[in-house]
């Protein structure tokens, strides 16, 4: 591991590039408006990773589609296959699960099957749900709505089989830490099936694209529709932010220092009374909204069938339309990605299936609830408008929710500042972990990998919203190549470990401590 340092390092120097750009460019015109020079600093680095990640594959004479995308898609659609339909066979006890049925107060880890999960749902349960839907319907139509449901469906599956063998190839620290992901699994898992070089390759790749994607889609993705939020609601570009988002970033960037110092431990202990707080907060909001238009909603049903089977030219044809809501489920909900392996990795059990069971539900509550009422609140407001232009991201959702009251994006505002810092806060662990597999786990090493986290904090609040968003979506998607290529290969010694499980389940060997 040590001769992958130097390369890897040139890697995330590459990486942080923009940030360098930007000092200097700071240095040579200090009359430049601060926002713009780094936006600029950025997008050359952005254009050439979509470039390398999002390359297409034609499917008819004028039709191509990312083959990242297909690649998730069969992916999830064998795993659901494989299993049994383990994300509806499986639904029930993972709540059980969930509400503590099964824990064991003795089992090694650090953190519980709950706190596992909110830990992994602020990863995922971002602003990905409001923005990224509201991106998808904008581009896509209403029917980019079914594909995000049945997308998050089929995901249920994917997850369940990263976040068993997260639990299962973990590694204890000396210092009691839990480390586990993708890049474990993949290393020691193809390791027991005669693949050691391969397993040792894609855990490299996997850990290299986990930190990008922990500076992209986990960290400025987020703090960008926040930062945009806030400063609508503040008065828009009368606000004293305007221009000047770097400002909010700053501030954000302190507060998540002060959070991430803890570890694991301390992002469980803000995140389990967050995570359910903000997602009860913006639902609650949603169905006020959805009841005030209760009228209109078959019609959004309808809607959101019509243009999903048979949609207009304006929406881009049929696979437009679905390209859209796989991409910004998969954006949102992770799964086949692998980040919230590393999560549920640190879960307080020593049954991995256990764990896989829980993590199915994230793709449910992320994608299936949050998504689908974000979805319904543009839609049935009547807020969509293929025809209009300049309401994209976070401003569109912002726009619906303002026409039953007019002082709820204030509360959007809140809900949007609360999923950008739930999300940042666990991307840094996933990040960190990557980071620390490739590193070691020194004090120095984690120092550092923190530092350039709050930096990119700062350079996503002061991106545009289509820069940004490219940037997240290019390091989260590529982290899909070699986690599902690393899950094809392990998904048969998942299956025998959850016949076993389940066995064990029937006849009471696997106790119920409430």
């Amino acid at each position: 591991m040590k001769k992958l340092f130097l390369p890897t390092f040139l890697a995330m120097i590459a990486l942080c590039n923009p940030i360098f750009s930007f000092s200097q460019t700071i240095i040579v015109d200090k009359t430049s408006n601060i926002d713009r020079i780094i936006n600029e600093s950025f997008q050359p680095v952005t254009d050439v990773l979509n470039q390398i990640i999002f390359f297409t594959v034609p499917i008819s004479n004028d039709r191509e589609i990312p083959f990242v995308l297909v690649w998730l898609i069969l992916g999830a659609l064998i795993f659901t296959i494989y299993f049994k339909f383990i994300n509806i066979s499986g639904f029930r006890h993972a709540l059980d699960v969930v509400r503590g049925k099964y824990d064991n107060p003795d089992d090694p880890g650090e953190v519980s099957h709950f706190q596992a999960l909110t830990a992994a749902l602020s990863g995922t349960v971002g602003v990905g749900n409001i923005a990224g839907v509201a991106m998808a319907i904008s581009v896509g139509g209403p029917g980019a709505t079914l594909w995000m449901i049945l997308a998050g469906l089929l995901g249920m599956s994917s997850k369940f089989l990263e976040c068993t063998l997260g639990v299962k190839y973990r590694r204890q620290n000396a210092d009691g830490s839990v480390s586990g992901g993708p890049m474990y699994y993949l290393s020691q898992g193809l390791e027991k099936r005669g693949m050691k070089s391969l397993g040792k390759i894609l855990a490299v790749l996997f850990a290299i694209a986990c930190i990008g994607g922990s500076f992209g889609g986990g960290n400025m993705v987020q703090i960008n529709q926040a930062t945009q939020q806030f400063i609508d609601v503040t008065g828009g570009e009368s606000s004293f932010l305007f221009g000047q988002s770097w400002l909010f970033g700053l501030v954000m960037a302190i507060v998540v220092g002060m959070i991430i110092i803890g570890g694991i431990k301390s992002i469980a202990k803000v995140t389990d009374k967050i995570v359910p707080f903000m997602v009860g907060i913006y639902l609650i909001a949603a169905i006020l909204v959805i009841l005030f238009n209760i009228s209109q909603l078959p019609s959004a049903f309808a809607e959101i069938f019509t243009s999903a089977m048979a949609p207009s030219a304006v929406f881009g044809g049929f696979i437009g339309v679905l390209i859209q809501g796989f991409k910004r489920a998969a954006f949102s909900n992770e799964a086949g990605i692998g980040s919230a392996s590393i999560a549920h990795s640190a879960a307080k059990t020593d049954e991995p299936v256990s764990e896989g069971i829980v993590a199915l539900l994230e793709p449910f509550i992320d994608t299936v609830v949050v998504c689908t009422m974000t979805a319904l609140v543009i839609i049935i407001t009547g807020s969509f408008d293929p025809t209009a232009s300049g309401n994209a991201g976070i401003q569109l959702t912002s726009k619906a929710f303002g026409t039953v009251f007019s002082w709820f994006p204030v509360v959007l505002s809140v809900a949007v500042i609360l999923f950008a810092l739930s999300t940042m806060i666990s991307w840094s662990y996933y990040g960190l972990k990557a980071w620390t597999y490739l590193f070691g786990e020194t004090t120095a090493s984690k120092t550092a990998y923190k530092l350039m986290f709050c930096v990119f904090i700062v350079v996503g609040s002061s991106m545009s919203l289509g820069a940004v968003f490219d940037f997240g979506d290019a390091m989260i998607f590529a982290m899909a190549f070699p986690n599902i290529l690393g899950l094809l290969f392990l998904a048969k010694e998942v299956k025998i470990d959850l016949g076993s499980y389940l066995s064990r389940i029937k006849t009471g060997e696997i106790k119920r401590y409430k």
